[in-house]
């Protein structure tokens, strides 16, 4: 049966073999591939270019598409058109390593001497090779005896990633709905959360007691399934099918949201990730997120 998807291409140039490079990839399989043209958000935007074309392919053929279109050697991606529609649409984003740059556990390591330590087993718990929220217990084990005013200092050396105030712009103004879930700590997200105008955001509660972290967080841990859940409860909340949700995130931890959503993009991510989501995001520039979406 035939379905139809936008095909988008992105990377720091773009020119008129590219598109036919991708066109071509798409024909192969059978697919009606219109013409590439960069979308009109895009047509001023120095850091990357964009190029998109309308795709008609039979549904079966789209995972064989998608790996066409990944071998191409640039970035391009094979969207839903309902993840495109001009109804209303969720966006909802991993934050460490998406929203911002940095991993919040790995900067609180720093001041309890365990960056090093805290690191490996981040990176093992991003690749899937260990449970989540037994990897979270271990790490913030390590930080029991920390002061608490330790917080304020990494919540002011968090940098959001390149764009990332410009996609939340972008979606807002069109009247869609943002939000975030972290496997991080409500200490840091929410005054980030409330700055950047989000609508609904989650993530762990360090325990602290008489202004000292205890190395135990409250209540239920974050992980693949809370983001997945989160994802389908301010969907329904709002009334958006998940069809039309965007879904983005780097980590193993992401890859049930990104399943859920209309389109699950991967972020910077890592490779089991990558080839899990529906799209990839191989810049640093969180903002083409919106080129993918069409927003």
């Amino acid at each position: 049966m035939p379905a139809h998807f936008a095909a988008v291409l992105h990377a720091p140039t773009l020119d008129a073999r590219a598109a036919s490079a991708a066109a071509r990839a798409l024909e192969v399989l059978g697919a009606v591939v219109g013409p590439f043209t960069a979308p009109a958000a895009a047509r001023d935007e120095t850091r990357y270019a964009v190029l998109a074309a309308e795709v008609t392919l039979d549904g079966g053929q789209a995972t064989a598409a998608r790996n066409a279109l990944a071998a191409l050697g640039f970035s391009a991606s094979l969207v839903p058109v309902e993840a495109r529609s001009t109804g209303r649409r969720l966006l909802i984003m991993d934050v460490d390593s998406t929203l911002i740059q940095q991993e919040v556990i790995e900067l609180l390591a720093d001041y309890a001497g365990k960056r090093e330590e805290v690191t490996a087993v981040t990176e093992a718990a991003m690749r899937g090779e260990l449970d989540f929220a037994q990897s979270l217990h271990a790490r913030v084990a390590t930080l029991a005896g920390l002061p608490e005013d330790v917080i304020a200092k990494v919540r002011d050396a968090v940098v959001l990633s390149l764009g990332a105030e410009d996609l939340i712009e972008a979606f807002h103004a069109a009247g869609h709905v943002v939000c975030v879930v972290s496997g991080g700590f409500n200490q840091i997200l929410t005054p980030l959360a409330e700055r950047l105008g989000l609508d609904h955001w989650r993530a762990n509660e360090l325990e602290v007691v008489d202004g000292t972290l205890t190395g135990k967080v409250l209540g239920e841990v974050v992980d693949r399934g809370v983001k997945e859940q989160m994802l389908r409860e301010w969907a329904g909340k709002h009334g958006i099918p998940l069809e039309q949700c965007i879904a983005v995130g780097d980590g193993a931890n992401d890859l049930d949201m990104l399943g859920a959503a209309g389109l699950g993009i991967a972020f910077n991510a890592k490779p089991a990730v990558r080839a899990a989501a529906d799209a990839a995001i191989d810049l640093p520039y969180l903002d083409v997120v919106r080129h993918l979406a069409g927003v």
